[in-house]
């Protein structure tokens, strides 16, 4: 169970496409036992480790943080929120789902439009489906809603001059998330939890 051998390439790859509707970790085991690494090999491995074990805890960290920075600007916080969204776009459980949910709420409303929405059909190559499937949302490619969010978020952000918040909130976030995830000491439900996709990244 090293992740030693996961480079960060794998771990980003694993973040994209893991499923991230999963409830986050308890309060108690989040807090439970911290320790500091004896070595930079074991921090390493540690550090991956937590990170996609505690992905959802982590997540929400970083958005409690985001929001108590933006209390006083409730502009940007809409901002943050479609950022957050256009983020979420990029991992491809998250885009699925969202296409789902969404076109069958439309359907109830006019199936012909709903019709409309439905990703097309999976190209055949030489008798089999491609290996590499684009990724679509409402029946667009997934790159449109990513950058139409992305620059209604951009404006956002210039109209309401907070910029420098969500820099200073998302700062203190990432490096709250690095200290957890360094001296918190996977038990041994992580590393079973872990041990399958070790084994698909290093197969």
């Amino acid at each position: 169970m090293d992740w030693g051998n996961v480079t960060a390439e794998d771990l980003i790859d694993a973040l994209r496409e893991v499923d991230w509707s999963s409830p986050p970790r308890p309060i108690s085991e989040f807090f439970s036992r911290f320790t500091v690494p004896r070595s930079s090999a074991k921090w390493n491995s540690r550090l991956k480790c937590n990170l996609y074990y505690y992905r959802t805890n982590y997540f929400i960290m970083i958005v409690f943080i985001l929001a108590l920075g933006f209390l006083r600007r409730p502009l940007a916080i809409v901002a943050a929120f479609l950022t957050a969204l256009s983020i979420a776009f990029l991992n491809d459980s998250f885009a699925g789902t969202f296409s789902e949910k969404v076109t069958r709420t439309v359907r109830q409303f006019s199936p012909h439009l709903a019709a409309k929405m439905r990703p097309p059909l999976t190209p055949v190559i030489r008798g089999r489906p491609s290996a590499k499937r684009a990724i679509y949302i409402c029946g667009r490619p997934r790159w449109v809603f990513v950058l139409m969010f992305s620059s209604v978020s951009f404006l956002l952000w210039f109209i309401s001059c907070g910029l420098l918040t969500v820099l200073w909130s998302l700062a203190f976030g990432l490096l709250a998330t690095l200290l957890h995830a360094s001296f918190r000491t996977p038990n041994l439900k992580a590393r079973l939890n872990t041990f399958h996709f070790i084994e698909c990244v290093l197969c």
